[in-house]
């Protein structure tokens, strides 16, 4: 799943190459993706990019007041293409969920050109989003967000008020987009890793160092992780990403840190990961459903 620092490198790449395009076309080919109907999809089409814009996990392209916001959600991704096809895209015959095309405006002494991109989305469990609206706070997934951890106004005592007062283990607080915006599944791993705190440590019961620890651990992972992005176009995001993870995906791999070997605890839908000797004084985590270790 995309999370802050490769939509945050995907809304600098679309600023650059989009802002000041007009959209020619937008074409839904599964429309359990759309969540909007007023102002209708089409109502784009002729208006001219005035700038684009991360909320938490979203993208929001603002077209002369109207917004298209979208959400990659699990297995989505922005395709994107300096020779956009011409050909009609069939409905259900494949991973592209919506296609949009833009005509550029002459600049830095080239012509005119038209680019575009697909929102595709892999595997049969379809979340992928697309809402087209005149304020991005109609969209419910914005309205409800937590704190912004790249936003300067997020400090340390913001984080101390979370983690005080919340009794959930730090792992699902860290990845609660109403409680913390823009961190998914991978970098709430990385950050915990980096701070040295079990993922089922409950979130009040962490003390002042514990605290400081996590939030430096933020500002280091997600910094790191923006840099890594920024100036990559959208076919090099997945694998920055890849490659900059010390822990998470890495399960039965050495330790980066101690060489300990790396860790997982399966769910339903998802897993995560951790090294035993710098997050968990060595012990092993059972499933949570079972596990009575928690710090």
């Amino acid at each position: 799943m995309p999370e802050l620092p490769e939509i945050t490198g995907l809304r600098a790449f679309l600023d650059d190459e989009l802002l000041g395009a007009v959209v020619e076309s937008v074409r839904i080919t599964s429309f359990a993706v759309l969540k909007t109907a007023d102002p209708p999809y089409t109502a784009v089409e002729g208006r001219t990019v005035t700038g684009v814009a991360r909320h938490g996990k979203f993208l929001d392209l603002d077209v002369d007041g109207i917004h298209i916001v979208f959400h990659l959600a699990k297995a989505g991704w922005l395709r994107f293409t300096e020779n956009p096809s011409s050909k009609p895209l069939r409905p259900g015959s494949g991973p592209i969920a919506a296609r949009l095309t833009f005509a550029v405006p002459p600049r830095n002494g080239r012509a005119e050109t038209q680019v575009g991109f697909d929102l595709t989305e892999a595997g049969t469990r379809k979340s992928l989003a697309v809402y087209v609206v005149r304020d991005p706070q109609e969209v419910p997934g914005i309205a409800t967000l937590g704190p912004d951890p790249l936003d300067p106004r997020f400090t340390q005592e913001t984080l101390d008020g979370i983690l005080v007062g919340s009794s959930q283990q730090i792992k699902g607080l860290l990845r609660n987009q109403g409680v913390i915006a823009g961190i998914g599944n991978a970098y709430s791993d990385e950050i915990l890793h980096a701070a040295r705190i079990s993922p089922f440590a409950i979130s009040k019961s962490l003390d002042s160092e514990e605290r400081t620890r996590i939030f430096h651990a933020i500002e280091e992972v997600l910094g790191q992780a923006v840099t890594s992005a920024s100036g990559k176009p959208p076919a090099q995001l997945k694998d920055a990403k890849r490659g900059g993870m010390r822990v998470h995906g890495r399960a039965g791999q050495p330790c980066p840190v101690c060489g300990d070997t790396v860790r997982e605890v399966s769910f339903a839908d998802r897993a995560l990961q951790y090294c035993p000797r710098c997050q968990t004084n060595g012990k092993i985590l059972a499933d949570r459903r079972t596990s009575r270790f928690l710090k």
